[in-house]
């Protein structure tokens, strides 16, 4: 482990908003540790425990969905890990040994999409077909999918629902199991409110999910009954329309503490959606050098994420707007508020009045390290954050002042076993 003193490196390339300096007071991620091993892009860091990682060999393409699966057997449970590769095939693995302990090959085509249903203790998988599988990867039903994309994003649903993100499209599944343990699926509703493709599809809590579309719109539903509870568009700047920016969303997970807002990434921008107002609470407009890649709600006042720019920030909810960036017209100048403004495509840009409630993200930790863009990061709780990026690298971020604490108890402890000096 090395010590890390954090330093902005080419600052003169930076907006001077974003330029914090070496005093980073609210930033504890002070210490890193550079883990080497891969040969290629690393897109995917999927949690096993609070600390614990392993290298798992055996694709033979690029890994395109990975997930954890958990199935409770009387008192005692076991996780597997769950890989999806564009060399159309599907494994098993066991994290305690590295092995891979089930394969399905010669897939019709890649899987885009896994999702769990661990009450139901079976995947399903996600990409020209949804598939239903069982713990022992045998396949227990199936429905083809007639949409050139194919599934992009799942998420579970009450009553035995899945959502699947298909084109512009959202559409709605159940499993049906029968009394002889069969299972079914079948389509029961399609919601074709977005205007565009759909990029972007999560869980907020047991009773809402919420959904965005490449064109920056975004909506929180009911998930009992699909109705729309809430509706924004965010417009992308000038500068922006030609690119491949996209928008993402993060929320906390349904078993977290309760939150109230959504995270909504469009481009290079983040922006702060309340359920409870139906409107965006707080924004950044450039965020980051370039495109969002992975963010997430530490809680509703603190916020992550990471670029293609190679940077991962550290943001706080602030009343109060920061300097040279006006609140009026030049941010409301990109939205459209409310249901009833949904036209068919993109919505002429209009000056509103500033809402009292609106606040703004102060940049209160910026984590260099990666000479690549970080793909996405996962916390470790007080253990650390975790990222990886396309230049090959992971990076476990500490906190500076626990690690040292570790260390000297650790001295001391060892003093005390050899009798002192």
């Amino acid at each position: 482990i090395c010590r890390f003193m954090l330093k902005y490196l080419n600052s003169h390339n930076k907006s001077p908003v974003l330029c914090i300096g070496e005093e980073q007071p609210k930033n504890w991620f002070t210490e890193l540790q550079v883990l080497k091993g891969h040969f290629d892009i690393v897109r995917f860091l999927v949690q096993i425990d609070d600390f614990r990682l392993q290298e798992l060999r055996g694709h033979s393409q690029q890994i395109t969905a990975m997930t954890t699966f958990t199935c409770e057997n009387g008192p005692t449970s076991h996780t597997s890990l769950i890989t999806a590769s564009s060399d159309r095939s599907l494994s098993l693995w066991d994290p305690d040994t590295g092995n891979r302990v089930q394969t399905i090959s010669d897939l019709q085509s890649s899987v885009k999409c896994l999702l769990v249903l661990e009450r139901l203790c079976v995947w399903v998988s996600g990409g020209e077909e949804l598939c239903v599988w069982n713990t022992d990867f045998q396949l227990q039903c199936q429905r083809q999918n007639q949409s050139d994309t194919g599934i992009t994003a799942l998420i579970e649903l009450p009553k035995n629902c899945v959502a699947a993100a298909v084109d512009k499209e959202i559409v709605i599944y159940r499993l049906t199991v029968s009394t002889d343990s069969s299972m079914s699926l079948a389509e029961i509703h399609r919601l074709s409110d977005h205007q565009d493709r759909v990029r972007a599809l999560i869980n907020v809590s047991d009773g809402l999910f919420a959904s965005g579309s490449h064109a920056g719109e975004l909506i929180l539903w009911d998930a009992i009954d699909w109705n729309i509870l809430g509706y924004e568009h965010i417009l992308w700047e000038e500068s922006q329309a030609c690119s491949q920016a996209e928008i993402r969303l993060a929320a906390p997970k349904p078993s977290e503490s309760v939150h109230s807002h959504i995270l909504a990434a469009v481009g290079s921008g983040l922006y702060v959606y309340s359920i409870r107002t139906k409107t965006v609470v707080a924004y950044k407009k450039v965020a980051h050098d370039s495109n969002v890649l992975h963010t997430m709600l530490l809680s509703d006042s603190e916020l992550m994420s990471c670029s293609e720019d190679g940077s991962v920030r550290m943001w706080e909810i602030q009343d109060l707007p920061l300097p040279g960036e006006p609140a009026s017209p030049g941010f409301f100048g990109m939205w459209t508020f409310g249901r009833s403004n949904k036209q068919t495509g993109l919505p002429s840009k209009k000056v509103a009045d500033v809402p009292p409630h609106i606040r703004t993200l102060e940049l209160t930790g910026d984590l260099i390290g990666h000479s690549g863009a970080v793909q996405m990061f996962a916390s470790f709780g007080e253990n650390g954050l975790l990222t990886c990026s396309t230049d090959h690298l992971l990076i476990l971020w500490k906190n500076g002042e626990r690690q040292s604490h570790l260390r000297s108890l650790a001295l001391f402890q060892k003093l005390e076993e050899n009798g002192g000096l």
